[in-house]
């Protein structure tokens, strides 16, 4: 992986996702006394940065494989991505979701044309299910965060947030299955200056804190937090790249999760969903550690069920 595989996989994918706004606040700068830069991927189409990487892994398969179509498991913003793209790109997509998946998002995933496959509610039952599928249809599987064109797709990001602000000291990202800070630390590599990369997790589920300590990937025992895109682990393609280019994760407990979520509700007056508070909150944790530096922020998505938030 180098500089130029990224701007290839940008070029590719321009025509299929949003450049996405920066936004800034004048009350949150004050508040953590540092310049704060928020590239706002509840914006994106679908509503998450799982977009670019979905777009970047089907644009970058041959036309024989896109006529077999792709399979995915995910219960939510990976697989209505994928549906979006295979639209867009005339392949069928064959989206493995729990049974207990919120049925908004198995209605998404169906309006962007994917055909749901339902399964029981462990990572084992899905993983079967998409298996059985690729051999059944010879669809590619594709990965939501452990998968190189996944992580270069998730890269463009920050790419236009640098081409935005080159002048970055640091960008925050959440911390979940680690396709987002992994390209985001490549992008923060080959095109900032001197840029750090920094994760904000839950307390809850802080694997990859503990996976950057132990030099392994480690699990979670529990699920226990309001961040729910944040509840899965690291993998074998975006591990190495966070050790290498990571600088360090941030904790964060649920209350902090919340209060942050709610003043980007109350003060920025844009939707975000639990998950994509949690940077902001690990800056609040650690203001003076972050105090007059200028920061980049990613908004991860706005997909949230606005009939049951958490304040």
């Amino acid at each position: 992986m180098d500089k130029q595989t990224l701007i290839e996989t940008h070029q590719r994918i321009k025509l299929f996702i949003h450049n996405t706004p920066v936004l800034s606040s004048t009350l949150l700068n004050e508040m953590t006394g540092a310049k704060l830069f928020f590239k706002c991927e509840n914006f994106q189409k679908m509503g998450a940065f799982k977009m670019r990487g979905a777009a970047s892994a089907i644009t970058s398969l041959t036309n024989e494989e896109r006529q077999k179509g792709v399979v995915t498991h995910s219960s939510g913003n990976f697989a209505q991505a994928v549906a979006l793209a295979a639209k867009q790109l005339n392949t069928k997509a064959y989206i493995v979701m729990p049974e207990n998946a919120p049925q908004v998002k198995k209605n998404a995933v169906k309006d962007y044309g994917g055909n749901v496959i339902e399964c029981g509610a462990t990572p084992e039952a899905r993983e079967e299910a998409a298996v059985r599928i690729k051999k059944q249809t010879g669809a590619t599987f594709l990965h939501p965060s452990n998968q190189d064109e996944v992580i270069f797709g998730n890269s463009t990001a920050a790419i236009e947030l640098l081409q935005n602000k080159p002048d970055l000291e640091v960008i925050l990202t959440p911390v979940g299955g680690g396709g987002l800070i992994a390209g985001t630390a490549l992008a923060a590599h080959f095109f900032g200056n001197t840029c750090e990369v920094v994760g904000g997790e839950p307390f809850e589920v802080d694997d990859a804190y503990r996976s950057l300590q132990s030099g392994k990937i480690e699990r979670n025992t529990t699920t226990n937090t309001v961040a729910d895109g944040l509840r899965t682990y690291l993998g074998d393609r975006n591990f190495p790249i966070i050790q290498k280019y990571v600088d360090r994760i941030i904790r964060v407990d649920e209350e902090e999760i919340i209060r942050a979520m709610k003043l980007i509700w109350e003060r920025m007056k844009i939707i975000i969903e639990p998950s994509c508070a949690v940077p902001f909150a690990a800056v609040l944790r650690e203001k003076e550690k972050f105090k007059s530096k200028k920061i980049g922020i990613i908004l991860s998505g706005g997909n949230v069920d606005v009939t049951k938030l958490p304040f």
